[in-house]
């Protein structure tokens, strides 16, 4: 390792400092879900957005809100609704009958954190609204162009039953997020946390701010340095070659696969992995970094055959294995 890595490895345990008291203050509130709380802030030094998905109940939202509490930065909710408009999400013009002008009212998501609550329950146009702006960070308002604020992350959550009602997101508006989460139950010890937390009339705990918009964008430039060694990159390329390709890597899983992930799977793979690093204190990436995200960013990029359905496989079994047979660095 050179000079240069070690040098910035110590640069890097200093700055995880702070990532740790943002860990602390979530965890006044939020009992369980670390690794929820990781990816969250994997997707923040990223610049990124998140897809969650879980069943009712499981604080989704509480840890969303709870993240945005500890960040010194504009937080909106936005509860998606059949009935929710484009309009009510990026804003519209006002007209002025006594002077005879547009003015313009900027919509909710001019914030710096946005949680899209259940973003599977509003129609098409709304959820294009939104995905457009995590695409171009701008909005078009009439004839003017908004830029959004900096950091603009959106944090969405979606849930897997009750579907009657819903407009699923097509996979390539998925595409946009960098990760996709899978919230589970937390254990018995953990409920019984929560139990002893949640259930009184006591006040609940306060959660205090512990950065703001500057060290996020300096945490980012930090992000961008972590170093990652060339076999590492080509580790990456096959991970997501061997989504298309698996009969060159001596698999016999084509007839699962229906697409292989794109190429922003093998970009977010590395900026994850780099994140994942600075997280635990290290100026350089490993493959274990590389195996610790790839679910979170492959899992709603291969999209997996009605054979592969009817074998009742699902794309994590697909990934899981080629995770397993891939040579590792």
């Amino acid at each position: 390792m050179t000079t240069d890595v070690q040098q910035l490895t110590r640069e890097i345990e200093t700055e995880a400092l702070l990532l740790d008291r943002i860990r602390r203050e979530i965890s006044k509130l939020i009992v369980g879900q670390a690794q929820l709380v990781e990816r969250l802030l994997v997707a923040l030094l990223c610049n990124n957005h998140v897809l969650i998905e879980g069943v009712p109940g499981l604080a989704k939202t509480l840890t969303v809100t709870t993240l945005a509490q500890a960040i010194q930065a504009s937080f909106q909710r936005i509860q998606f609704t059949p009935d929710l408009l484009p309009g009510d999400l990026i804003g519209t013009l006002i007209y002025n009958p006594k002077t005879g002008d547009f003015t313009t009212r900027k919509g909710p998501i001019f914030a710096n954190i946005i949680l899209a609550d259940e973003i599977n329950r509003a129609p098409a146009k709304v959820q294009s609204a939104l995905l457009e702006a995590m695409q171009e960070r701008q909005i078009t308002i009439g004839d003017h162009t908004f830029p959004l604020d900096d950091p603009f992350m959106v944090l969405a959550t979606q849930n897997p039953i009750e579907q009657e009602g819903t407009y699923p997101l097509p996979e390539a508006q998925i595409d946009r997020f960098m990760l996709k989460l899978k919230v589970t139950y937390p254990s018995k010890s953990e409920e019984q946390q929560i139990l002893r937390l949640m259930a009184s009339s006591a006040e609940l705990p306060q959660v205090t701010p512990v950065i703001n918009p500057e060290d996020i964008r300096r945490l980012r430039r930090k992000t961008d340095q972590i170093y990652l060694d060339s076999r590492i990159e080509e580790y990456i390329v096959n991970l997501v070659d061997a989504s298309r390709n698996p009969e060159a890597y001596r698999m016999s899983i084509r007839h699962l696969i229906q697409y292989g992930a794109s190429p922003r799977a093998t970009i977010f793979l590395a900026k994850a992995a780099k994140a994942n690093a600075l997280l635990a204190g290290r100026g350089f990436v490993t493959p274990q970094d590389i195996k610790t995200i790839a679910m979170d960013v492959l899992r709603h990029r291969v999209i997996v055959t009605y054979e592969a359905e009817a074998e009742e496989k699902t794309s994590e079994d697909v990934i899981q294995q080629i995770l397993d047979t891939v040579e590792v660095p």
